[in-house]
């Protein structure tokens, strides 16, 4: 699914109404009918009627302003309870905005302006009853912080016991950025409409939007096909398709041969790991090149892989690089980094494989840290082969020699930025990982949770990547792949344990599970082209 900037949409929105003559009024009718099906989503099936139940919209003056006014109305013919606060005057309000508020004015619901402390008490009681509360204040257009008389109500709402559902984007929240600047709203929903905006998987916009709703509002897929849109978010169904289908006839010769290059004195765990991700995500053969100190543990931990000690007792020196070239005849893939330790012997290595291996490689870890000593390594490629970089922010930083908040402020610039420059596929880690490509496409990746923030869990995805590229598939694929389904497999823990207690080993083992799910899942679209995800398992 492609992701937009807030020029982009308006661009899309001001091209369906005025080129393709859809109504602006049908675009914000059939957006409140989307949040109104949401609405009844808060409750259990069982309990889906609302009539009776309370409900609070906060309204702004633009046209977010007139979606929740819409909405308002349609929930009273609901038989809701409906208070509406508007945020400026009824002068101020223009156009399909006007006349949403003539309308719902002329029904039973109740409506205030809000100008004082009576309001503000008002609002705060209102909040406390209500069963959902409507974030209707700004939407795509806000820059910067909110007003703080405004600031102020939205912190009245983030402690309301209601469900909360933002229209658009939560209010605060900086639609290309997902930058917050002091507060914004806090919601348990967002129903963004077209399609879906960088900052709902930027900055902090992951945080406060909770469970993100994509509905189209009657605009036809093929109206955005003109955009030059190079954005995107995985979804099962892209991710179904990357998949490779075995034959019957496969083998383990078949199924790809790939060599791991990991593992230093005290970090065995790291190289296990990553064995263990590559196995669990069905590489036919896979061999780990290791110093012979830590050889036999790894050997013992992981039968069914072939595991070759290289010189070094601690950790791997140049030396190594006799062993792994002899073991790369007829590999598919490589992966090198996963508790490698920071031996700078090793660069030799490191230049030896970028220069000499010709199938795809991937950087992880401590690889990465000693490319950080010699960034003249990344320019070695010289297109002999594909290479993926998987650095969290810290390494990236350290790569792109710059701070860490300069990677987090700027991840969506940076990773493509520097695919380009590099012409290496770019997994930046986070809570949202990034998977830009060289030809300039970046792709959001929905899956994972926190309880991923534990030490080995990068080791684990390395694994599935290479094991990934062994069976062949493209590296751009291979890495969304891997990334998707090891948060998949987080998120499948996650509804066991939570957001924490379970390990590397944990995710690595769960990966065939979650794959299969995904290959035997019809899709699931209530209805057509309407797609949502659980970022946060708020329900």
């Amino acid at each position: 699914m492609r992701v937009v900037s807030a020029e982009q949409m308006r661009q899309i929105e001001e091209r369906a109404i005025h080129h393709y003559g859809i109504p602006s009024l049908l675009l914000m009718e059939n957006a409140a009918w989307a949040v109104v099906e949401e609405i009844r989503r808060c409750f259990p099936k069982e309990e889906a009627d609302l009539s009776g139940r309370k409900a609070v919209i906060l309204v702004g003056k633009g046209n977010n302003g007139g979606d929740g006014l819409a909405v308002a109305r349609h929930l009273v013919f609901q038989g809701m309870d409906v208070t509406v606060f508007l945020f400026a005057g009824f002068e101020e309000f223009k156009g399909d905005a006007a006349l949403n508020l003539h309308l719902f004015q002329g029904m039973s619901g109740k409506c205030f302006i809000i100008e004082g402390e009576k309001q503000r008490r008002l609002t705060r009681l209102a909040l406390a009853q209500a069963d959902v509360v409507v974030d209707a204040l700004y939407g795509i257009g806000l820059r910067g912080a909110l007003p703080s008389l405004i600031e102020e109500y939205v912190d009245e709402v983030n402690c309301s016991p209601g469900w909360v559902i933002s229209i658009d984007v939560p209010s605060g929240v900086e639609a290309n950025t997902g930058k917050v600047y002091r507060t914004a709203i806090r919601a348990q929903t967002t129903v963004t409409f077209g399609l879906p905006k960088w900052g709902l998987f930027l900055g902090e916009g992951p945080e406060y939007s909770g469970r993100v709703v994509v509905d189209p509002i009657s605009i036809p897929e093929s109206y955005t096909r003109d955009e030059a849109i190079s954005t995107f978010v995985l979804t099962d169904d892209d991710v179904r398709n990357m998949l490779p289908v075995r034959q019957l006839k496969g083998h383990k010769g078949t199924h790809g041969k790939g060599i791991l290059v990991a593992g230093s004195k005290g970090m065995s765990g790291a190289a296990i790991l990553a064995g263990r991700g590559a196995l669990r995500s069905g590489i036919g053969l896979l061999q780990i090149v290791t110093p012979t100190g830590i050889a036999k543990d790894v050997d013992a931990s992981l039968t069914e892989a072939t595991t070759w000690s290289a010189p070094g007792d601690d950790s791997l020196n140049e030396e190594a690089w006799q062993v792994i070239l002899k073991q790369s005849e007829k590999a598919q893939a490589f992966a090198v980094g996963p508790g490698l330790g920071q031996n700078t012997q090793f660069i030799t290595v490191l230049d030896k494989i970028m220069e000499t291996i010709r199938c795809p490689v991937v950087l992880d870890a401590d690889a990465l840290n000693l490319v950080g000593l010699e960034p003249g390594l990344l320019n070695l490629r010289n297109g002999l082969g594909p290479l993926i970089l998987t650095p969290h922010p810290g390494e990236m930083a350290r790569l792109c020699q710059c701070s860490v908040e300069d990677i987090e402020r700027n991840r969506l610039e940076i990773a493509v930025a520097k695919a380009v420059e590099w012409e290496a596929v770019v997994v930046l880690k986070g809570s949202v990982t990034i998977i830009a490509a060289p030809d300039g496409r970046a792709f959001f990746n929905p899956t994972g949770n926190p309880g991923l923030g534990t030490g080995g869990t990068g080791d684990v995805l390395t694994g599935s990547i290479l094991a990934w590229l062994a069976q062949g598939v493209d590296p751009l694929e291979a890495a969304c792949l891997g990334v998707y389904l090891h948060g998949k497999s987080a998120d499948n823990l996650a509804t066991e344990y939570g957001w924490l207690g379970f390990t590397a080993s944990e995710v690595a083992d769960r990966l065939p599970k979650v794959r299969r799910e995904l290959e035997l899942k019809p899709l699931e679209k209530e209805r057509m082209g309407k797609w949502g995800y659980d970022k946060f398992g708020l329900r």
